[in-house]
């Protein structure tokens, strides 16, 4: 799941077109509907897959999920918000 919402991060950074800075963050607001499938093991290729459902007013929504092999291990709702410090 840190995984997930690590890239979700990234996703709504590059879809905003901004990169990074000291002054703005990216909070985890939340996780719905976290399902673990299969266990990942050591030397197992994961593959991300997130997807923006919805952006409002700095609030971002995303759906997640996680792959090895093509098959499906983890998937969850994410929702994080973008704040400047």
């Amino acid at each position: 799941m840190e995984a997930l919402a690590q890239a979700a991060g990234i996703l709504a950074f590059r879809t905003a077109g901004e990169k990074p800075t000291p002054n703005s963050l990216f909070f985890f607001a939340g996780i719905d509907e976290a399902r673990f499938k299969k266990p990942v093991m050591p030397g197992d290729q994961l593959h991300l897959h997130v997807e923006i459902e919805r952006h409002m007013r700095g609030v971002w929504k995303f759906k997640a999920e996680a792959r090895v092999d093509d098959q499906l291990v983890a998937e969850a709702r994410l929702m994080s918000a973008k704040r400047d410090i």
